[in-house]
């Protein structure tokens, strides 16, 4: 038996493609990261009950809510769980307060309002529960839909890109209000959202979904640094993803050296991989290194490449610079401060030398695309 609060297996070939596995645990976040279209809101209503997948299983905390093979499916109502959609599907006609006290009908009438109004408290809105949804902020009515899937005290929360449809400034704050709520709420929370910034600041692990199937579940820092392969690498928005040869180990400096093109590159250690194997690789945009003219580093010796500025974007205090890799007409992307640039006079058609730091490449196992 599995200790985790919820388990999630699932799996159809139609009408939308499903090949998941993960579980979660109390007091976690697990985010659901993936394209539009991958299937992340089908996941959320087959753990909610809203929708039956072909097969599959789904239990919390050791009791079922959903066997194929056994032919066991709880109802909505036996599954306890909270929703929040990301338009957050308030009803028009009542006030917040008795938004929230609809969803409080398995408590006493007596208890109803007192429970409401702890609620409204726990989501920061006191003293607004007169106000119908109109009167309300994005923001606000967002915590109110909140506050009414706290309000059956469910055993798992369900986040439907709850923060899409706000503007940046509330969105930062809806986040921080959900990292600091987690800890006092102590069930899993799932939340589901294509936007990787924010997946990476309220994360405790990430599962990277594409055409419905799990490709990777990993905490934020490694699922950047470590991506299984170059499908997760690009989803999670890096541009440097190559193919190279495991050329040789040096087991006495615990160093791997790959073949990419004319260059030799110093990888960390990586024995497992066999000499002559096919790899893919990937180096994060943070982790190439321009060699600046008025000032060398003794860095410039590791990992260095030169080439052609095929690209060149100023975006404010930084700029985006994309080189031709000499040698490899590979591109390379990578951010330098804007007056760095100015100082280096870097622009397109120019000619430019940087570092790609050894601590930063990634070896991945061959995907042919």
């Amino acid at each position: 038996m599995s200790d985790k609060a919820i388990d999630v297996s699932l799996q159809q070939n139609s009408p939308i493609p499903l090949d998941v596995n993960f579980s979660c645990n109390t007091g976690e976040i697990l985010v659901i990261l993936g394209p539009s279209g991958s299937g992340k809101t089908t996941i959320l209503r087959s753990i909610a009950g809203l929708y039956t997948p072909r097969t599959g299983r789904i239990r919390s905390n050791g009791e079922i809510w959903f066997d194929s093979a056994h032919g066991r499916k709880l109802a909505i109502q036996q599954r306890r769980t909270g929703m929040v959609f990301q338009h957050y599907a308030l009803f028009p006609h009542l006030s917040a307060l008795k938004n929230i006290t609809a969803a409080l009908s398995h408590l006493d009438k007596a208890k109803r309002m007192a429970r409401a109004e702890e609620l409204l408290a726990r989501v920061n809105m006191q003293g607004l529960g007169s106000r119908y949804p109109h009167q309300l902020s994005g923001g606000q009515q967002q915590r109110i839909a909140l506050a009414r899937a706290l309000a059956r005290d469910p055993k798992v929360l369900l986040l439907d890109e709850p923060f899409s449809a706000v503007d940046q400034q509330t969105r930062r704050k809806l986040v921080r209000e959900l990292v600091q709520l987690r800890s006092r709420l102590a069930i899993p929370i799932i939340h589901v959202t294509h936007d990787l910034n924010e997946a990476r600041r309220i994360a405790n692990r990430i599962c990277i979904i594409h055409h419905g199937k799990t490709l990777q579940i990993d905490t934020p820092k490694n699922i950047m640094s470590q991506p299984l392969n170059r499908n997760v690498a690009f989803l999670v928005g890096h541009y440097n993803v190559f193919s190279a040869t495991i050329e040789k180990h040096d087991n006495e400096n615990r160093k791997t050296y790959i073949k990419w093109f004319n260059h030799m590159l110093e990888t960390p250690y990586r024995p497992e991989l066999d000499a002559g194997m096919e790899i893919d690789w990937v180096i994060p945009a943070e982790n190439l290194i321009l060699h600046r003219r008025d000032r060398p580093s003794k860095g410039e010796k590791e990992n260095p490449v030169s080439g052609d500025i095929e690209e060149f974007i100023p975006l404010g205090e930084t700029s985006s610079v994309t080189i031709k890799a000499h040698g490899t007409e590979q591109l390379l992307t990578m951010s330098v401060s804007s007056h760095v640039a100015r100082r280096n006079g870097l622009g397109k058609g120019g000619i430019l030398s940087l570092s790609l730091l050894s601590k930063g490449i990634h070896l991945m196992a061959r995907q042919v695309v």
